[in-house]
């Protein structure tokens, strides 16, 4: 299991939820509280950010294989950079998969940012061949490591490829019932929570076919709307329902949630 944590709203330096809070993101890779399989999240980390005013520029990733607090640049970085909308993740990695860059989140498709705690049972073994099946060549082709997080994005940014009217919690929603739907066939545990970020949007769901799913909270404030797996500080933070989805915009930064099938 990961750790993750967005943001969506008004330019803030990137420090204010990195590392400033109580209970920060990097504070969460060596002292989690809502960590249920492992006791650390020392395998990686990564941050995506898109540009405050430019839309049209490509959004920014900076990943590293080391724990988040051996980071030397880090505190430097997250002073410097400002951002309306990002996305992190600190790694807990599978067990048998390899401490390789390319298997650090987030993953990114065009302006579209990814990241994922979560796992599927036994992947390798059984929805790794028939995920891959479902996948079209244009997200097949960016598919470079090896987690199931990264096949689970190239699902998404398939089905958007393949209709591109579909909104974006939409896809992420179908995604899920489609990968638990392969789930429960093969009798393997699918669980986890995603947040994709475009600049102008987040959509998060948070979802399991057998138990309960990672935990998942939102924070309102007037200056924008915050999304992690624990709470940073004190404060009025709402979990998110599992089998639920939401969706929040830069235009009103008011969620909308919505509940999907839950198959088991």
């Amino acid at each position: 299991m990961c750790r993750l944590l967005a943001y969506l709203g008004q330019p803030i330096p990137l420090e204010d939820l990195i590392f400033a809070p109580e209970h920060s993101l990097v504070t969460q890779s060596y002292q989690p509280k809502e960590l249920e399989v492992a006791l650390l999240n020392a395998d990686g980390f990564g941050l995506g950010w898109h540009h405050p005013d430019d839309r049209t520029v490509d959004p920014f990733v900076y990943r590293n294989v080391l724990p988040i607090w051996n980071d030397a640049n880090l505190p430097h970085l997250c002073r410097y950079i400002k951002a309306r909308s990002f996305v992190s993740n600190i790694r807990s990695a599978t067990p048998g998969l390899p401490l390789d860059f390319s298997n650090c989140q987030p993953f990114r498709h065009g302006q579209l940012l990814f990241v994922h705690n979560g796992y599927i049972d036994q992947f390798r073994q059984t929805l790794y061949r028939p995920m891959r099946d479902l996948i079209g060549d244009a997200a097949y082709q960016n598919i470079y490591g090896l987690t199931d997080s990264e096949h689970i994005f190239a699902l998404i940014t398939h089905l958007m490829e393949a209709n591109p009217q579909l909104l974006l919690h939409h896809a992420l929603e179908k995604a899920i019932d489609m990968i638990q739907s392969l789930a429960n066939d093969y009798g393997v545990r699918v669980s986890g929570v995603i947040i994709m970020g475009d600049g102008q949007k987040l959509v998060a769901a948070r979802f399991d076919n057998q138990a309960k799913a990672p935990s998942f909270y939102m924070l309102r404030q007037p200056e924008g709307i915050i999304l992690a797996s624990e709470p940073l500080f004190d404060g009025n933070w709402q979990p998110v329902a599992q089998a639920h989805s939401l969706a929040v915009s830069m235009s009103d930064l008011t969620p909308h949630i919505y509940g999907f099938s839950h198959v088991s």
